[in-house]
């Protein structure tokens, strides 16, 4: 607090801030500059104009202003721009002599500084005082030789005064210290300015020697071109090809050297120059030449020249793919054919060795699927195109002794091996080789290429041989054992032929022996042995209960014209139904008695029809419960079942359980109608009778004893009649006498829907078992039911 003592002030209070929160609008510094500097508050009136009217005056105003400028330079000597304004102001007053004092004390500051020379020697030129410029050009192109901008001034200057020797002598020293490509082409214009053709050829000389870059060797053949030396232009480009040789060769250079002669006429010449770049030049640098030798050939070449251009690009192609990756067989294979249909042979089988070379890395069959064609195309090229069979024998003999036949083989390959040498007439090579195959690596397509090559020489023997070493090989193959019956069979060995069959059905293990069963019937179908076929029918039935096997059993005994044919083909059907009553698959049994169905329709009487139709099932829709693999419940699922009237038959409890449910429904119904009836009197007489609520009371009661008496006797009744399956039907709906082909089952029996009767929002809480409503029908209706 201040004090009120003498001699000292009174301290005013400080206002306390009382709201200290931000303001709405801030104001940043950077708004009040720019507030300051539209109000214009610290401008300046600018300074009155000064008139000098004397010459006392003027000293008076140079004064000052060089006492300004020299306190600039004194501050800071090495601002060169205080020099060059200094040095202006100077010269603008015409005072030459200060002005070059001026620059001259600079540069003693920054001799270095290339603006400082330039306004010197600027002035100096203004000034026409020419000795003093060439004197300053002298001493900045000997201090500062790297700097291109003085040569030129220089040079310019001379050349703008007709001192051409003089400028050439610049350009002679500014060549002197081998300055970049556009100094050297500067000065071979000035001397084209002044026809002076030889000089600029020497200086070019001097010049790809200095930048030895194929452009400024193309850039010299075309100087040469253009005024008229042709021998000299192609003289140099052959100099700049010797010069640049085969490791720094470039297609840009052959591709001007072509242009320079296909302008010439030299059409032949244009031709070697591009086989020759082809040749040496690496593919990938090569795109350009390709093209342009491509446009050549179209515009001066024949057809074949242009496939030999496209030939060769190919291949460079190829090349460059098998060098990448030499497994990629794939690549080999279009670059052997592309090789096949141009090249020469000894070409061709160059590149096939080479590509027979990349062996798979991994002994397994399918690395070696691609490579072995490679093989196969070698033998087939040397037998067909070059026509050597010897080199193709050596083919096959190497390629085989190659192959690892102890993990795998190629059964092609020993075919093909076999197959050549019966082209060359030595059956006894072929027989050897495909003999070698059998004992090292026995194979089925082995075999049969044996057995048919030596069916069609006609050794028969010689097949009964291999077909009894086949089947020592492969007894479960049926294939085989029917090929060597039918081969017997064709011989007239009929004997033979069913032995083999019997041996074959008698194999403890077959691949497909429906096939060979088959074709064991249709031979003795062949050869009308009705009995033996029968035999053969039973046998197989004793084996096997397919219904296949029954219609065609029916089938065969009708297409026998006999007199009883209709009895056996009906009785082996009565017998297949009997047979396949304990089957699971319905669909089989279903099939059996359409096919019988068909038959009596066409063969049979009224009789015999109504009784095959009243064998046929009926389609019923049921559910069964479903479960997800973790346990859980995953709901119902309809499915279609079949209901024969056999199986109905012997099972006479499922339709006294049917009537039980439907009266158990019955009587519900009638309680629910007695409730709504008595409800409805209650609201119009306005109030209830004590005595009749009792009685419907009393009438519940009873209603529940019996239903739980009814339930336990269903209840039973359905644990007695359930089959062991996880399915349980139940019939939805009273069976009438005429049923229709497809009704309505459920799987839940009586147990689960009293279980479920309370998440069922349909059901009652004294009966749990009717899921549904169901419409009331009369006392006839279900005595009848």
């Amino acid at each position: 607090m201040a004090s009120t003592a003498a001699g000292k002030q009174r301290i005013p209070k400080v206002a306390k801030v009382k709201n200290k929160a931000p303001a709405e609008v801030q104001i940043t510094a950077e708004q009040l500059l720019r507030e300051a500097k539209e109000r214009e508050l610290e401008l300046l009136p600018p300074p009155p104009k000064q008139k000098i009217t004397d010459e006392e005056e003027l000293n008076d105003y140079k004064l000052k202003k060089r006492k300004g400028f020299e306190d600039n330079i004194r501050k800071n000597r090495t601002v060169i721009s205080n020099w060059i304004k200094y040095a202006q102001w100077e010269e603008s007053l015409k005072e030459v002599q200060r002005a070059r004092s001026i620059y001259e004390r600079a540069l003693d500051v920054d001799h270095r500084n290339i603006a400082l020379w330039l306004k010197y020697a600027e002035m100096e030129m203004k000034n026409r005082q020419v000795n003093h410029a060439r004197n300053i050009w002298d001493r900045a192109i000997t201090i500062l030789p790297r700097v291109n901008q003085f040569w030129y001034k220089y040079s310019y200057m001379e050349e703008m005064l007709g001192n051409i020797a003089g400028c050439r002598q610049v350009f002679e020293r500014w060549t002197e210290w081998e300055p970049e490509e556009q100094a050297w082409h500067s000065y071979i214009n000035f001397e084209l300015r002044y026809k002076e053709v030889d000089k600029a050829r020497s200086i070019y000389e001097r010049f790809v020697i200095v930048h030895p870059d194929v452009k400024n060797w193309i850039k010299y053949a075309r100087f040469e071109e253009k005024h008229g030396y042709i021998a000299h232009g192609r003289k140099v480009f052959e100099r700049s090809v010797e010069f640049f040789g085969e490791e720094h060769v470039d297609e840009n250079l052959f591709v001007a050297f072509a242009r320079f002669e296909e302008k010439q006429k030299e059409f032949e010449r244009v031709r070697v120059i591009y086989k020759y770049a082809l040749d040496r030049i690496p593919k990938q640098q090569a795109q350009e030449l390709f093209k342009f030798y491509t446009v050549f050939e179209k515009k001066f070449g024949d057809r074949r020249g242009i496939e030999d251009v496209i030939v060769s690009k190919r291949r460079f192609q190829y090349e460059e793919e098998v060098k990448a990756s030499p497994h990629n067989y794939d690549a080999w294979f279009d670059y052997l054919r592309l090789v096949e249909s141009d090249a020469d042979p000894d070409t061709a089988r160059e590149v096939y060795e080479r590509a027979i070379a990349n062996i798979p890395p991994i002994q397994e069959k399918r690395h070696w699927r691609r490579y072995i064609y490679l093989w196969i195309n070698y033998a087939l090229y040397e037998e067909l195109e070059v026509k050597d069979p010897e080199r193709t024998r050596q083919v096959y003999l190497a390629c085989l002794d190659l192959i690892p036949h102890k993990k795998f083989t190629f059964a092609k390959m020993w075919l093909l091996y076999g197959q050549f040498e019966i082209r060359q007439k030595n059956l006894q090579a072929a027989r050897q080789g495909l003999g070698t195959a059998i004992g090292k690596c026995p194979k089925n397509k082995l075999f049969k290429g044996y057995i048919e090559l030596e069916l069609q020489l006609r050794e028969f023997d010689r097949c009964r041989k291999l077909y009894e070493k086949y089947l020592e090989f492969a007894s479960e193959n049926c294939t085989t054992w029917i090929k060597f019956s039918e081969l017997e069979t064709i011989l007239g060995d009929t004997e033979r032929a069913r032995a083999i069959f019997e041996l074959a059905i008698g194999q403890p293990r077959l691949d497909m022996p429906e096939v060979l069963w088959k074709s064991y019937i249709d031979f003795e179908i062949e050869q009308e042995e009705y009995d033996n076929t029968r035999g053969l029918y039973k046998r197989l039935l004793q084996r096997t209960q397919h219904v296949k096997v029954w219609i065609s059993y029916a089938q065969y005994e009708l297409s026998i014209d006999t007199s009883d044919r209709l009895q056996r083909c009906r009785g082996i059907f009565e017998e297949a139904n009997k047979g396949l009553r304990s089957c699971e698959e319905k669909e089989e049994r279903l099939m059996l008695l359409e096919s019988w169905k068909e038959f009596e329709q066409e063969f049979g009487s009224d009789t015999t029809r109504e009784r095959v139709k009243k064998l046929l099932p009926e389609k019923v829709k049921k559910r069964r419960k479903l479960t997800a693999e973790d346990g859980s419940d995953a709901g119902w699922e309809e499915y279609y079942d079949y209901i024969f009237p056999e199986d109905a038959a012997n099972q006479p409890n499922l339709k006294l359980l049917a009537m039980a449910k439907m009266w158990k429904r019955q009587q519900q119904e009638e309680e629910d109608d007695e409730e709504d009836d008595e409800e409805d009197e209650e609201e119009n007489n306005g109030e209830v009778d004590r005595g009749k609520v009792e009685e419907v009371r009393g009438k519940e009661m009873e209603g529940e004893e019996n239903g739980r008496g009814e339930r336990g006797i269903d209840k039973e009744m359905t644990e007695d009649l359930a089959s062991p399956s996880s399915e349980k039907p139940i019939v939805s709906e009273p069976v009438p006498e005429k049923v229709p082909k497809e009704s309505t089952y459920d799987d839940r029996d009586d147990s689960d829907e009293s279980s479920s009767g309370s998440s069922s929002s349909s059901s009652s809480s004294s009966d749990n078992d009717g899921g549904e409503k169901q419409p009331r029908k009369s006392n006839k209706d279900s005595v009848k039911d």
